[in-house]
């Protein structure tokens, strides 16, 4: 079995992976990844492009809005917008991430903090968040991905470990495990900064062992900045060395599955991304 690698795919790319699909060199990837919130639009550009580039490669749809651990609830218009893409589309994976956005706002209506909030580790938001993931899954008949959080604060009322937290996740709803890799690794930099005595790589290596075997669906890769004292995910670098001893650590583990080198800010020429594809396909096989 061979590893299945795809880039995060952003505009500056859109052009020359779609001029390459057009002519005989395709680009050397398994799966193209977008942010699903780029592509609402009933129609326009931006559609086209996704649409022409479906044609020849799987698409993943990886969202950013959902905000599945809010207790206000899912926005109804964002989940139709999302069933509309993957109606069109039909991508092999839809996706988004373990967090809060949306809060009742003091005077009525809702509050969205258009940012990926931490939410805390136990029972209630627990519930909560397997609401959410069920009505997603329900209204687009397919399991979704959900992806642990680089987090720079955390709640007191947690009293779950975050992999707990996750698992019960998976078996309540059946939902599948976004793992990325660099968050993992974030969090605990972060934890050693704020005066844990834990070798981080370690702490990554054993949150890798406590999530089950069958849970993860995708692997995201990607790279980090200091910004102070503080650990950014920024996705603005190549992958380092100790995040990908935890993608071999993660493949030995949980088998081949679909992975992906994330890059967002400062975006790079393509080749830089595919040197990154060809490393990751190194160390999976």
């Amino acid at each position: 079995m061979t590893a299945t690698i795809g880039i995060g795919w952003r505009h500056p790319h859109y052009a020359q992976v779609l001029e390459q699909a057009r002519g005989s060199t395709r680009v050397p990837v398994d799966f193209l990844e977008v942010h699903s919130e780029n592509f609402f639009g009933a129609g326009g550009a931006a559609l086209a492009v996704l649409t022409e580039a479906r044609d020849t490669y799987p698409v993943s749809l990886h969202g950013v809005g959902l905000a599945l651990g809010s207790a206000a609830g899912i926005d109804a218009w964002h989940l139709d917008r999302l069933a509309d893409l993957v109606d069109r589309i039909e991508p092999f994976l839809v996706s988004d991430h373990a967090c809060f956005a949306r809060v009742a706002g003091p005077t009525g209506g809702i509050v969205h903090a258009s940012d990926l909030l931490p939410i805390p580790f136990n029972s209630e938001a627990l519930d909560v968040l397997c609401a959410n993931v069920q009505l997603v899954q329900d209204r687009l008949k397919r399991p979704l991905l959900v992806e642990n959080l680089s987090a720079y604060v955390g709640w007191a009322s947690s009293n779950m470990e975050e992999t707990e937290f996750l698992a019960a996740l998976v078996r309540r709803t059946g939902c599948k495990l976004l793992v990325d890799a660099n968050n993992i690794y974030v969090n605990a930099l972060n934890s050693q900064n704020a005066g844990s005595p834990d070798d981080p790589l370690a702490v990554c290596l054993a949150w890798l062992d406590r999530i089950p075997l069958d849970a993860p669906g995708e692997i995201h890769l990607a790279g980090h900045a200091m910004a102070g004292d503080i650990v950014i995910d920024d996705h603005g670098s190549r992958v380092c060395d100790a995040v990908w001893t935890l993608y071999r650590h993660a493949l030995s583990r949980f088998g081949k599955v679909p992975s992906l080198i994330e890059w967002d800010t400062g975006v790079p020429p393509l080749d830089v991304l595919l040197d990154e594809v060809r490393h990751a396909r190194s160390v999976a096989a």
